[in-house]
C-alpha cells in the first residue's frame, strides 16, 4: 500500500465513524480494544515460549556438558599424565579403571543431578539437597546403573554426618556446617556438583550468592576455600549464560571476585591460593604446569585453563582428561562450562546417545531449565 492509498483509507474510515451512532462507535472501540489485547497476549505468549525454550536448552546443556565429560573421563581416572600421553583420549570408551560400560558417569554427575532435582522439586532447600545426597549414598539414588562405584572419603564422611543431622531433626545444623571447615575439606567434591545452583543464584547480589554457595558447598566440603572456588566457577558460568565471550566472562569474573574480597576482608592467606587465576591470568600458565589431583584449587585452575583455551567442547574435555589423575572430575568441571558455552549442539551426538540414563538426564535438564525460567521471571510485572 502506497502512502496516498493509506491516507485515503484513513479518511474514509473517519467518515464512516462520523456517521455512526454512539452505540455503534462504542462497539467498534470495544472490538479494537479486544483485538489489541489479543495481539499483545499472543506476542507475550510467543516471547514466553521462546524464553522457556532458551532456558530449557541451558538446563540440558549444563547437565549434558557435565555428564558426557564425566563419562569420557571415568575409564582413565588415576592414570598419570605420562600414561595418558602414550595413549591420549580420542573417543568415549568403556571399562578401564572401574570396569564400567561405555557412557557410565560417576559421583560428579550423580551429585549434580541430586542438586538439580532438588531445586526443581523444592526450590532452594538445604535439607532436601542433603536428603538427596543421603539417598544417593545409601540407596543408590541417581546412580548410572544402580551401583555406587566412586565416592571420595571427605564426601562419604560428610554424607554420613548429614544422615545423622537429618535423623535428629535439628536441621539448623545444616546451615551451620560452614563454620566448622578445616583445611582437610578443600577437595573438589563440592565444585564438581555445584553448577546447577547458578540457576537459582543468578542475578542475586554477590554477597547473597556467596552465602548460598557456601551453605551448599559445606554439606560436604566446609572450608571457605572450597566455597570460594565454587563462587568463582559460578560467576564465570553466570557471565557465560549472559552470552559474554570467554575472555570477557573470565575477566569480569576476576574483577568482581577481587572486589568482593575487599568487601568481605577475605584473608590474604586464602587469596594467595587463587593467585594463578584471579590475581593473574590463568592463560599465562603452560599446559605442563597444570595439576589435576583432587585439590579444589588445582581442579579449578586446570578446568579454567582447558575451557579458555579449547576451541570447542571436544578440545576442552580432551585437554582436561589428558592431564591424568582425577580425569572424570576435571573433565566434568570444565565440561559444564563448555556445555553451557557451546550448547547441546556443540556436544557430539554420539556421546550424548552413549551416556547412561540419557533420557532421564535430558528430562531433568528440561525441568532445570523450566525452573530457571520461573526464577528469571519471579517478581517481574
Amino acid at each position: 500500500m502506497t502512502p496516498d492509498e493509506f491516507f485515503k483509507m484513513r479518511e474514509e474510515q473517519k467518515r464512516r465513524e462520523a456517521r455512526m451512532t454512539p452505540k455503534e462507535l462504542k462497539a467498534l472501540n470495544e472490538a479494537r480494544r479486544r483485538h489489541q489485547e489479543k495481539a499483545r497476549d499472543e506476542a507475550l505468549t510467543s516471547y514466553a515460549l521462546d524464553l522457556q525454550r532458551e532456558k530449557k536448552k541451558a538446563g540440558r546443556s549444563c547437565l549434558l556438558g557435565i555428564s558426557v565429560a564425566d563419562a569420557l573421563g571415568v575409564p582413565y581416572e588415576f592414570l598419570s599424565r605420562q600414561e595418558m600421553g602414550k595413549k591420549p583420549v580420542s573417543d568415549m570408551v568403556g571399562y578401564g579403571t572401574y570396569n564400567q560400560p561405555t557412557g557410565t558417569w560417576s559421583d560428579d554427575s550423580s551429585m549434580t543431578f541430586c542438586l538439580a532435582e532438588s531445586l526443581v522439586e523444592n526450590g532452594y532447600d538445604l535439607a532436601n539437597i542433603a536428603s538427596k545426597f543421603v539417598a544417593w549414598k545409601y540407596k543408590r539414588y541417581w546412580t548410572p546403573r544402580g551401583e555406587l562405584f566412586d565416592i571420595g572419603n571427605t564426601t562419604s564422611n560428610a554424607i554420613s554426618k548429614l544422615k545423622h543431622i537429618l535423623d535428629s531433626g535439628n536441621l539448623q545444623q545444616l546451615k551451620e556446617q560452614k563454620y566448622y571447615g578445616t583445611e582437610y575439606e578443600n577437595g573438589n567434591g563440592s565444585l564438581m556438583r555445584i553448577l546447577p545452583l547458578i540457576f537459582y543464584i543468578k542475578g542475586k547480589n554477590i554477597r547473597e550468592q556467596f552465602d548460598i554457595v557456601w551453605e551448599v558447598s559445606a554439606l560436604t566440603h566446609r572450608h571457605v576455600g572450597a566455597a570460594m572456588c565454587c563462587l568463582v566457577y559460578l560467576k564465570l558460568a553466570e557471565y557465560i549464560i549472559d552470552k559474554k565471550t570467554k575472555e570477557d566472562a573470565y575477566q569480569n569474573t576476576r574483577n568482581v571476585i577481587a572486589t568482593f574480597w575487599e568487601e568481605i576482608d577475605f584473608p590474604e592467606s586464602e587469596k594467595r591460593n587463587f593467585k594463578s587465576f584471579i590475581q593473574n591470568d590463568v592463560q599465562a600458565l603452560k599446559y605442563e604446569e597444570l595439576k589435576s589431583g583432587g585439590y579444589v584449587i588445582e581442579s579449578l585452575e586446570s578446568s579454567l585453563w582447558c575451557f579458555l583455551n579449547g576451541k570447542n567442547y571436544k578440545e576442552v574435555v580432551f585437554s582436561a582428561i589428558n592431564l591424568g589423575e582425577d580425569t572424570d572430575t576435571t573433565a566434568a568441571i570444565a565440561g559444564g562450562l563448555a556445555g553451557i558455552y557451546y550448547g547441546e549442539a556443540g556436544i557430539p551426538s554420539s556421546w550424548i546417545d552413549a551416556i547412561a540414563r540419557k533420557d532421564d538426564v535430558i528430562n531433568l535438564g528440561n525441568q532445570l531449565g523450566l525452573y530457571f525460567y520461573r526464577e528469571s521471571i519471579k517478581d517481574k510485572p
